[in-house]
């Protein structure tokens, strides 16, 4: 089973009134309420330090969507911890507020697709800087909003010094707890059970102090996947929580795929796909600033028994592609084996954090 590519995909493609949004508009947070979708996209123009935005855009089919105003809804803080890059949003709603994860960092990554995978620019500081500067680590802040207009910057979530993005919160509290999916880039080698970066999961009594251990939650087993990380804001279903996650293989490709963890335990895998449901296919998705294919969802929505999932297309396009919530769930009962295995479980301590940088 894949996932159904709208045929009039891109659903949003770069502006070049705006200089904000001239070159990119890729991986959209989403949300669906009284009728309306939302895309919160990452953004930015062709400049040379390659700043990067998040706008907004609507829809009443989900489909046909159009920006909300000419300005973006988050920008990076010259001068602040979020000065280089806001960018990979994930969206959920807690009370009457919206609380937007978002990627970050110090300074503006340059063109990051001129040069080797995974690398981006840093400016020069002395070896008494701290590394998240030294190195421009990338990061993950949160922000919470009344109307997906107007937002108000919390502060960072993760630890400084540690790569740490693809933080997703899910949509309600569990047990009392509030829980996150991240990927810390070096939680890799045997004292961290994993030989690539991997989904971690930890939880948290207020969603910002999240110092508890960090478990292991998905690791690369397929072909696919050698590299895993999180996708888009869980979707409670009778038969688990679904989850979407992104795997790469080793030509850099990236793949899409689902599992279902425990209800009342979200560190319990109940089912997990061996097949990916989406993969690089089409010109925008093999094409584009990212020669090697790339389609990387950030939102999903559920408008009765039809999600919606909407992605980045080679770091350069918004899509989105649908299924049938109950087809896909069945087909990640399915795909997979029953794979609860607490005894493969690895954790980190937050005092292990400090000594891995």
């Amino acid at each position: 089973m894949k996932l159904k590519k709208y045929p009039g995909n891109p659903i949003l493609s770069a502006n070049p009134d705006n200089s904000w949004e001239s070159l990119v508009v890729c991986n959209p947070a989403a949300w669906y309420e009284n009728g309306t979708f939302y895309l919160l996209y990452r953004a930015a123009g062709n400049d040379a330090e390659h700043f990067i935005h998040i706008g907004l855009a609507t829809s009443t089919d989900g489909f046909n969507f159009t920006r909300a105003q000419d300005k973006p809804v988050l920008s990076p803080g010259i001068g602040s911890f979020d000065g280089g890059s806001v960018e990979d949003p994930r969206v959920v709603k807690f009370g009457d507020e919206y609380y937007m994860t978002y990627a970050f960092r110090p300074y503006p990554p340059g063109q990051y697709w001129k040069y080797d995978y995974d690398e981006v620019k840093a400016p020069q500081h002395d070896h008494f800087a701290p590394k998240c500067l030294r190195d421009n680590v990338g990061n993950t802040a949160l922000a919470v909003s009344k109307d997906l207009i107007h937002f108000k910057k919390v502060g960072r979530l993760t630890e400084p010094n540690l790569d740490d993005r693809d933080v997703i919160f899910f949509p309600e509290k569990i047990n009392g707890k509030y829980y996150m999916l991240h990927r810390p880039k070096d939680y890799v080698g045997i004292e961290f059970g994993t030989e690539y970066p991997a989904v971690w999961i930890k939880s948290s009594e207020d969603l910002m102090s999240w110092n508890v251990e960090s478990q292991l939650l998905i690791k690369g087993k397929e072909w696919w996947e050698v590299k895993v990380g999180g996708n888009t804001p869980p979707i409670r279903t009778s038969e688990g929580w679904l989850m979407i996650y992104h795997g790469v293989d080793d030509n850099f490709t990236y793949r899409i795929g689902a599992c279902l963890l425990d209800l009342e335990d979200p560190t319990k895998i109940l089912y997990r796909t061996k097949d990916f449901i989406m993969e690089p296919e089409t010109e925008f998705e093999k094409d584009g600033l990212y020669k090697w294919g790339v389609v990387f969802p950030t939102g999903n929505v559920l408008v009765g028994d039809t999600l919606y999932v909407y992605y980045g297309a080679s770091d350069q396009w918004c899509c989105v592609a649908t299924t049938n919530i109950h087809e896909l769930v069945q087909f990640i009962k399915d795909n997979t084996e029953k794979t609860v295995d607490n005894k493969e479980k690895k954790t980190v301590s937050e005092v292990q954090f400090a000594t891995i940088q």
